[in-house]
């Protein structure tokens, strides 16, 4: 097997654990945000929300980030040149920019701090849907 293959594939599989969760976690701030005035329940969703981003969203955002950055490498870095790759990692970077937005908007719901409605989250979960679907087109057609 070819350590190109290789990386390709745990890079696929970080991707999309780390997609998982930035789909997944805003949807429990809208559980979250609906329950705030029963205790045990915010302590739920307090627990799913750290558990899910830092033992998987946060180690699949930095996999996904290594094992691409291990793939220009393999590539070359004379792959910056084309324009699919400039824009997969624009895109890349707004997804990351939002994972830490997820985070702050988690220490606040923690923290009682929280000034989103349910209505916010759910519209902000469609944020890493239409980035999911930009990248995908990008590297599967490679414009120029």
């Amino acid at each position: 097997m070819s350590g190109y293959l290789l990386f390709k594939s745990l890079h696929l599989i970080a991707v999309i654990s780390w997609m998982a969760g930035l789909l997944y976690l805003p949807r429990i701030f809208v559980y979250h945000v609906e329950n705030f005035e029963k205790e045990q329940a915010t302590e739920i969703f307090e627990t799913m929300e750290r558990k899910l981003y830092n033992y998987i969203m946060r180690p699949a955002m930095i996999l996904s980030w290594l094992f691409g950055i291990i793939l220009i490498w393999i590539n070359g870095i004379e792959s910056f040149a084309y324009l699919w790759v400039q824009l997969k990692i624009i895109f890349v970077v707004i997804l990351t920019v939002y994972h830490e937005y997820l985070g702050k908007c988690m220490r606040l719901l923690k923290l009682k701090e929280n000034k989103k409605s349910s209505k916010f989250y759910r519209i902000i979960n469609e944020v890493p849907t239409v980035l999911l679907i930009f990248i995908v087109f990008i590297v599967v057609f490679k414009p120029i």
